[in-house]
């Protein structure tokens, strides 16, 4: 079975999940990961879903969706994932602390010098303070506590992920 990504990005508004999920379903596509959000009052989804529909035809029934120019889209094929070999442990780290340029690089730079993987992050910006909360994948948490440590002056927080969670 063939996969397909989906992405809509635009000014947020009541009922784009719904519209997005029913034309990809009315086309007998199935929804089989997604990441779908607000930010800042502009709505952000990025899904995978599984079928056998050619691009044009997902375009052509996402197209109402873009006519009055607030939201766009972009579908395009994916190729059959391979298998990867496992990297490491699933760990959930928090960062927070004052905003400063940079931060996101400077963490995502230190899980990959620890030899580890970033699965999934997210940021928040209230006022001065700056949270990010990042899934990883990591063969040896200390190292990048200790990475942490020699570049970032602010709270840290790694702990195990429960794998019975997805």
């Amino acid at each position: 079975m063939a996969e397909l990504a989906v992405t809509v990005i635009g000014h947020d508004r009541p009922g784009i999940i719904a519209d997005v999920a029913e034309a990809l379903s009315g086309l007998g596509l199935n929804l089989t990961d997604s990441v779908m959000t607000r930010l800042r009052g502009h709505f952000a989804m990025t899904l995978v879903c599984a079928g056998e529909v050619p691009v044009s035809d997902v375009e052509s029934a996402l197209d109402p969706l873009i006519r009055d120019g607030t939201l766009t889209v972009s579908v395009r094929d994916v190729p059959p994932e391979e298998a990867a070999p496992e990297k490491g442990t699933p760990y959930l780290l928090t960062v927070h602390g004052a905003d400063r340029l940079g931060l996101v690089a400077t963490v995502a730079r230190a899980v990959t010098a620890a030899g580890g993987n970033v699965t999934d992050l997210s940021t928040r910006l209230a006022g001065d303070l700056y949270l990010l909360i990042a899934e990883v994948d990591l063969p040896d948490p200390d190292a990048l506590r200790t990475r942490l440590a020699e570049v970032l002056d602010l709270e840290i927080s790694l702990r195990a992920a429960d794998s019975d969670l997805l």
